[in-house]
Formats: structure tokens, C-alpha cells, sequence
């Protein structure tokens, strides 16, 4: 019986790192064993976000402004993953982005000196709920909104709306 294991032996194929060699040859190299043979320190995850929790989802494409402009097309598409989004991460509710639908849509009907002052202050509120209410899917429009912001554009401004406006329809 034992030649029987010991000709089974020989006749596999030596695994990679198995075995007592492969072992040793790791450790000499700092690749086995201890903590810090797997990748470093509890901070070094290569795979991970620096996102608060070290979450491993990557999160939305940006939304390109000038696309969203241009195209009707695109915009359906961004409200409809946004909205996807929404549903299979967050628990927002309906009422809270009418709340922001509502101050996009004044933010929007300003008067043209105040208009960027107005959406400065829509991302810092859009910000603030982001964070209450965890709703971290509408961090894309967080970033859409201080592109929108930057350009000052009064076209990207109803872009932003109409993208909102969306939203809170296909949310219904």
C-alpha cells in the first residue's frame, strides 16, 4: 500500500508554492507566513477606494457635461443608471429629491448674476444630504454639478435640471 501512495506521489505534478519547499521559498522572499506577506499594512488595499468604509464598489462613470448637452439620448441613458443606481444602493425617498428638484428648478429660474452663486450653494446642500441620508449613488451628480458650476453656462444649467427632472420621473 505504501508504494502505491509513494508512485502516486511521483506522478503528480509538483504544485506551485505547495509543499514544504514552496513554503520556505516564500518565506525567504517575505511572500509567506506572517501578516505581512499579504499585502502590507491593513491601508494598503490595491483594490480598494479611498472611500470612507473601504468599500469595494468603484462607483458611477463621471457624466460628461458636453455629452449631456449635445445629446437628449445620453441624458435618457444617465437618469435611467442613476435612478438603477439609486434603487440598488441607497434608501432615498421620493420627497427628498423633489426637495432638490425643487431648488434646482429655482436655482435655475435666478436671475443670471446670482445663477452660479445659486448652484454653489445647491451643491453644498446637495452635499449635505448626500451625507445625511447616505445616499451615495447621487455622488454623480454631486460631481456633474461642479462641472456644470465651473462652465457657468446657461445650457449646462437646464442640462442639469432636465437630468433632474428625469431622475425624479423614472424614480416615480
Amino acid at each position: 500500500m505504501a508504494e502505491v501512495q509513494n508512485e502516486k506521489r511521483e506522478q503528480r505534478p509538483p504544485r506551485e508554492g505547495g509543499g514544504r519547499e514552496g513554503r520556505e521559498h516564500r518565506e525567504g522572499q517575505g511572500g509567506g507566513g506572517g501578516r505581512e506577506g499579504r499585502g502590507g499594512d491593513r491601508g494598503d488595499r490595491g483594490d480598494r477606494r479611498d472611500k470612507p468604509g473601504g468599500s469595494r464598489f468603484e462607483g458611477p462613470p463621471e457624466i460628461d457635461l458636453d455629452k449631456l448637452i449635445a445629446d437628449s439620448l445620453y441624458l435618457d441613458n444617465q437618469a435611467h443608471a442613476v435612478v438603477s443606481r439609486m434603487r440598488d444602493m441607497d434608501s432615498g425617498t421620493r420627497s427628498q429629491l423633489r426637495r432638490l428638484y425643487n431648488a434646482v428648478r429655482r436655482a435655475t429660474r435666478a436671475p443670471e448674476s446670482e445663477r452660479q452663486h445659486q448652484f454653489v450653494m445647491l451643491r453644498a446642500r446637495l452635499a449635505y444630504t448626500i451625507a445625511r441620508h447616505s445616499l451615495r449613488s447621487l455622488d454623480v451628480l454631486e460631481k456633474l454639478l461642479l462641472q456644470v458650476t465651473r462652465k457657468n453656462d446657461v445650457r449646462g444649467y437646464e442640462r442639469f435640471r432636465d437630468l433632474f427632472e428625469a431622475i425624479v420621473a423614472y424614480n416615480e
